[in-house]
């Protein structure tokens, strides 16, 4: 019969899993105290949160939020980011405190939409620019055909008019 802690921890973690849109996991083994408060301190800056788990419970978490997938995260020493938001936003707040602090945080692999992704992959998450630039690029994507057309259509209709000024010229050198 699990303690009414353990209770609480599964529900907490079935809530965290249930609103993440990522979890990526982490062997959190070597990281002192103060690492693991400054990475929690970095993460939570930006909407994210850390979280040490005992595996056992995760896996009756995952299965009671429906999140099969989280089982196979789950080896060893076991921190778990949570985005909530911007599935990018995490990994690349991860990636930048692991760059920054040069402490030794491996990342194993993650869950997203329901599916696991490698480390790689998360990594490549890090990689990309922000949302709102990504927005930005598709937006300038999808206006240059309607940009270049004008130009088109405008370089036409100026050399009219031009065509159209040099003939008003001779005609009135020619009077």
């Amino acid at each position: 019969m699990p303690t009414e802690a353990k209770e609480a921890a599964i529900a907490d973690l079935v809530d965290r899993m249930s609103r993440s849109t990522i979890a990526i996991a982490t062997d959190f083994s070597g990281l002192s105290v103060n690492d693991v408060t400054e990475l929690r301190k970095q993460l939570r800056a930006v909407g994210v949160e850390y979280k040490v788990v005992k595996n056992r419970i995760a896996a009756i978490a995952a299965a009671q939020s429906g999140v099969e997938a989280f089982k196979d995260i789950l080896e060893g020493s076991t921190g778990v980011v949570f985005g909530y938001d911007d599935v990018v936003a995490a990994a690349k707040a991860l990636d930048e405190y692991v760059k920054q602090t040069k402490v030794e945080l491996t990342i194993r692999s993650g869950v997203m939409g329901g599916d696991v992704i490698s480390s790689a992959q998360v990594l490549a998450l890090a990689a990309l620019p922000p949302r709102d630039q990504l927005v930005a690029m598709l937006l300038g994507q999808l206006n240059a055909p309607i940009t270049g057309l004008v130009h088109v259509l405008n370089g036409t209709i100026g050399g009219l008019a031009v065509v159209l000024q040099r003939r008003a010229e001779q005609l009135d050198a020619a009077a």
